[in-house]
């Protein structure tokens, strides 16, 4: 296996990892890169690349695309419900139409993290043992990384999940509060969860965090669970990672 970046020196990869230098909306670039490749993850975030990419993969003899998309995608809808969902399910349909294999592992909103990086916890805990952000008895489902790279994997290299659409997720909901404590544990700390108010979390958000879809999603789990489904086991064939070695691993990230 090999990863595509546009800066191989950059990438901080594990020893042993073959890394290509490309670019998504680069057909040249994503020619070379695809050199004897015969199935890729793809992970988006440029607009307008797909049609670069998938005339790279489709003419290199690439024959399946595991596409990690959003679980805020509608098949029912006629409009999808925001710009996320717009954004991903024009790739999937892009992805469909070109003839190509595809596997789409549609991430849940309340499965992705979003609290650490929206409101970059690491820097946070840099400062002291407080966490500020909004709507503290909203819940998640936080997957595992090493989880979701186990059901990427699967979808690479086993025929009998083309054409199927899966939605990882952790195994446990968990509030905001919740997940915050468990961190803390695992890194010695008393770490406490101090809420701001909602216009004053909107302001303090990346300026790249998608703050109406974050606030919609959490917003709706408060005091209602967080999607948690079977993919990790189905697809993996072992139990998804706990919450606490989720917790553990975070923690020994940050130190």
């Amino acid at each position: 296996m090999c990863a595509l970046t546009r800066d191989p020196a950059k990438a901080n990869l594990p020893a042993g990892a073959e890394v290509v230098s490309g670019d998504l909306s680069d057909l040249q670039s994503l020619s070379a890169a695809f050199k004897d490749v015969s199935a890729v993850f793809l992970l988006a975030a440029v607009p307008g690349f797909a049609p670069a990419f998938l005339k790279a993969a489709k003419d290199a003899g690439v024959h399946r695309i595991v596409f990690q998309s959003s679980g805020a995608v509608d098949d029912n809808a006629d409009e999808q419900p925001n710009d996320v969902a717009a954004f991903h399910h024009d790739i999937e349909r892009a992805i469909q139409e070109s003839g190509l294999e595809w596997t789409f592992l549609r991430l849940e909103v309340a499965s992705a993290d979003v609290l650490q990086w929206a409101f970059d916890v690491p820097g946070q805990l840099m400062a002291g043992d407080i966490v500020r952000g909004p709507y503290g008895e909203a819940v998640g489902s936080p997957i595992h990384p090493a989880d979701f790279a186990a059901v990427a994997i699967v979808a690479l290299t086993e025929d009998e999940h083309a054409g199927k659409i899966y939605h990882p997720t952790g195994p446990k909901s968990l509030t905001h509060i919740e997940q915050i404590k468990l961190i803390g544990e695992a890194l010695g700390r008393p770490l406490r969860y101090e809420e701001l108010e909602p216009e004053a979390a909107r302001q303090a958000i990346s300026p790249y965090a998608p703050a109406d879809l974050l606030f919609a999603t959490w917003e709706k789990h408060i005091g209602t669970p967080a999607p948690v489904t079977d993919t990790v086991e189905r697809l993996t064939g072992r139990p998804p990672r706990s919450v606490v070695q989720w917790a553990a691993d975070y923690a020994a990230n940050l130190r």
